[in-house]
């Protein structure tokens, strides 16, 4: 396993859209899998899509089963790892929060995710995963899945009073942020 580099905004190939996964279960498949948990849990990340690590694969993972010190005031999200996913939302309501983003360190915004998710897609061994999900949990999962479409949060903020630098917004957590 391997520590990766995090692509930061500016990088191109963090707005590309990302390729299909089309084999399951291959020593590549593993290796970039147990690349991605080792470099989110090296930086308490909630979430970390392949595109910001420089590969172009529809694979995303989150959660960890335990509280992440980045967002100490938020549940619980399953560990997941996701390929592959389409999301559809259920109903149209939305809430603000905040995000972070482990390719725009050091800065959070406001963003408005929708409320309730219906998510499904696969899992590294290409057996189904079909969920539900509402607030942290399809905030972390609408975030990370933006990064195979090209899109990261700032594109998303609506409302740029309310999007500036962790350490003055959350100055509890902005030493979490800078280690």
């Amino acid at each position: 396993m391997t520590i990766r580099t995090i692509l930061k905004m500016g990088d191109p190939r963090l707005l590309r859209v990302a390729q299909p996964v089309t084999a399951f279960d291959t020593p590549a498949l593993h290796q970039l899998v147990n690349d991605m948990r080792e470099t989110m849990q090296a930086v308490n990340g909630a979430g970390l899509a392949a595109p910001q690590i420089g590969e172009d694969w529809q694979v995303v993972i989150f959660g960890s089963g335990e509280r992440n010190p980045r967002y100490p005031d938020r549940p619980i999200v399953p560990p997941t790892v996701l390929i592959n996913p389409v999301i559809t939302p259920l109903g149209a309501d939305e809430e603000d929060d905040w995000e972070g983003c482990l390719s725009v360190p050091g800065l959070r915004g406001k963003v408005p995710r929708f409320a309730r998710i219906h998510y499904r897609g696969v899992d590294l061994l290409g057996a189904p995963i079909d969920r539900v999900a509402e607030g942290f949990h399809a905030r972390v999962v609408q975030h990370e899945c933006d990064h195979l479409i090209g899109k990261l949060y700032p594109m998303r903020v609506r409302d740029f009073t309310q999007f500036g630098y962790t350490e003055v917004l959350f100055p509890e957590i902005g030493a979490v942020e800078d280690d």
